[in-house]
């Protein structure tokens, strides 16, 4: 039925001040070629979220407004503050690359970047750019690039405080306060939150309390222009608390993990001379983590320094040149006894862009050196045919690689009772990716804009293992220990239809993604798991003067659990609807309610082993059934 329904139905703030000025317009983008540009003219693929987006969409959080991305799915281990997976174009949550202002923030020791514990009240925009892009950053792009960037003030709004509050089912409080404003010289952004909530049971586990989750936050973005050559700035972004769950190796058991994630960064830009504009960025991000569990717990603590050199060479009017280096090092610090626990990976890149009024083209080459791995070159290519000012067909190529975790590689092995787990594999070689992609986009009337892309992404080396997390699974004599297979294969098509009628504002989105276990062996054509191949988003919003309203509507067809698609996760379709009113110029109130008809579904399954006779016991996660919220936003003039 659901299939029915679907067939139906860098920088390291990222930009200069002129940039930052320009983030304000819904069109452009800085993430596709480390350089601000229209969207219109990057080769690739991308969707963006500005803070106008943020507001009238009312997501709950980071992954909320993420699942309307085409070709991006979510897969939660139930309600907020819970472990949640992102795949991207059908690669998993370590195959996608998630900058802050420019900063890698994805734990060392996993791959995996916590978007679920971002506070979407400190964010600006979210660029997402889908399809391999380590030509340009390196490892981990293989399925594509999320970029976000922190609140910043308003040049042109003077200075302006913000108080909000909030409410919602489950016992949820949030708390906001913040100051923003600046002029053309220096701008600022500070913010403080607080979001509480009593959650409820995650699990169908016998036993399944309910798992509370806190989380304390604060930005900080300043920039200050020195003169009309020279600029810097800073930002910092820290998210700090605790989230309950149930222990998995117990169905009675309990766990909490405290956690502190955070990125700190600076720059400063220079513009050489007419044609050379410099830029240096510095920073620092942490990934921290202490779990609490009936066996006592453990501790992960990764960090990583950060150096990126970008310099933007405008050759004429119709070509630019960017090269760049960068540095970072990754250190870890666990409860664990890990082989290695530090490595520095070095690079170089240089992208070239030719802009005419018939033919565009990009092409880019970086080449990677690991401390561990040694050297890793990609390159990637693109060519856009400006069939007429309506319409472009983008025709492009690109490479991407993954380097193995700390994890992957020297996870200590467990032992219990005389029997032992592996966990690790030192032998593992990085991920290689090639992909083939072909792009549509039309802008069919003055108010309608369309946009598809064809692709065609091969994996060699794919990293699989029996990950709750990704649900992949080796298939050796040690079933947690990460192997390399020979392929995976994943074909996909992606469409997104925006339509401006009668006052109303409706975009449609809709994604097939086909991706397969292709290494020949037993597993062989079995789809990868938590990969649903049809999905569609549509929301549908009206302003009328003070009120606004509207409403989203996300379907997912039924995906599998693990790699022999033998546990069945059941498609499911959800509705949500909101509202806004604009009491007065300062006060504004907001209500959103979630899963509206109150479906039950669930996004992942997992599996626990019973305290008493250690058979295993499989179980879902549950979703948080209909939930609302209301808030209320004060922004006085000063």
């Amino acid at each position: 039925m659901m299939n029915k329904y679907l067939l139906l139905a860098p920088a390291l703030l990222a930009a200069s001040i002129a940039q930052a000025n320009s983030l304000d317009l819904p069109d452009t983008v800085v993430t596709a070629s480390r350089m601000e540009q229209p969207r219109s003219e990057a080769h690739a693929a991308s969707s963006v979220f500005t803070r106008a987006d943020i507001e009238r969409l009312q997501p709950s959080d980071v992954p909320a407004l993420l699942q309307r991305v085409p070709g991006l799915h979510i897969a939660r281990n139930g309600g907020p503050g819970s472990l949640t997976g992102v795949f991207l174009r059908g690669t998993t949550s370590a195959q996608t690359l998630v900058l802050v202002d420019g900063q890698r923030i994805s734990g060392s020791s996993s791959g995996i970047t916590s978007l679920e514990l971002l506070n979407i009240e400190h964010i600006e925009r979210i660029e997402v750019v889908r399809g391999g892009r380590s030509a340009l950053y390196g490892s981990d792009a293989i399925g594509g690039v999320i970029q976000i960037f922190t609140r910043r003030g308003d040049a042109d709004a003077g200075w302006q405080p913000r108080l909000s509050v909030g409410v919602g089912s489950h016992g949820r409080i949030e708390r906001g306060v913040g100051l923003s404003g600046g002029n053309a010289v220096t701008r600022l952004d500070l913010g403080l939150s607080l979001d509480e909530t009593d959650g409820f049971a995650r699990t169908t586990l016998e036993g399944s309390n309910d798992s509370a989750y806190r989380n304390k936050a604060a930005n900080i973005n300043f920039s200050h222009r020195f003169n009309q050559r020279l600029q810097a700035g800073i930002s910092a972004l820290r998210q700090s608390g605790d989230t309950e769950y149930d222990y998995s190796l117990s169905p009675a058991g309990f766990a909490q993990d405290d956690f502190e994630l955070s990125s700190l960064s600076t720059f400063v830009e220079g513009q050489i001379n007419p044609l050379w504009n410099s830029r240096l960025e510095l920073g620092h991000t942490e990934d921290r983590r202490t779990t609490e569990d009936p066996f006592g717990g453990s501790t992960f603590n990764t960090y990583r320094d950060q150096a990126n050199w970008i310099n933007t060479l405008e050759l004429n009017n119709a070509q630019t040149l960017i090269l760049g280096a960068d540095w970072y090092q990754d250190r870890l610090n666990s409860s664990n006894e890990f082989d290695r626990n530090s490595r520095i990976n070095r690079a170089a890149f240089a992208l070239h862009r030719f802009s005419g009024d018939q033919f565009s083209t990009e092409i880019g080459m970086r080449h990677d050196r690991n401390q561990q791995f040694g050297s890793e070159n990609t390159w990637n290519t693109a060519g856009t045919w400006h069939l007429n000012p309506q319409n472009d067909l983008i025709l492009s190529y690109s490479q991407a690689f993954r380097a193995p975790t700390f994890n992957d590689l020297y996870y200590p092995d467990s032992c219990f009772m005389g029997a032992c787990t592996v966990y690790a594999n030192p032998d593992l070689k990085p991920e290689t990716a090639q992909s083939y992609e072909l792009q549509w986009r039309s802008q069919l009337t003055a108010s309608t804009r369309l946009e598809t892309a064809l692709y065609r992404t091969l994996i060699r080396d794919a990293i699989v293992t029996n990950n709750a997390l990704d649900g992949n699974q080796a298939g050796s004599n040690d079933p947690f220990r990460p192997e390399n297979i020979d392929k995976a294969r994943i074909n996909g098509f992606e469409a997104t239809l925006q339509q401006d009628m009668f006052g109303w504002l409706a975009s449609a989105s809709y994604s097939l993604i086909d991706a397969r276990n292709a290494s020949g062996g037993g597993n062989d054509g079995n789809r990868l798991a938590r990969r649903p191949k049809n999905s569609l988003t549509l929301d549908l919003d009206r302003s009328f003067n003070a009120f606004s309203v509207g409403a989203g509507w996300t379907l997912n067809s039924h995906s599998y659990d693990d790699l022999n698609n033998e546990n069945r996760i059941p498609g499911y379709g959800v509705l949500g609807v909101r509202g806004s009113w604009q009491a007065n110029d300062e006060l504004r109130f907001n209500v959103a309610v979630d899963n509206l008809l109150d479906r039950d579904y669930y996004q992942a399954r997992g599996s626990a082993f019973d305290a008493d006779t250690f058979a295993p016991v499989s179980f879902r996660y549950r979703e948080g059934g209909r939930t609302a919220m209301l808030s209320a936003v004060w922004t006085p003039r000063l």
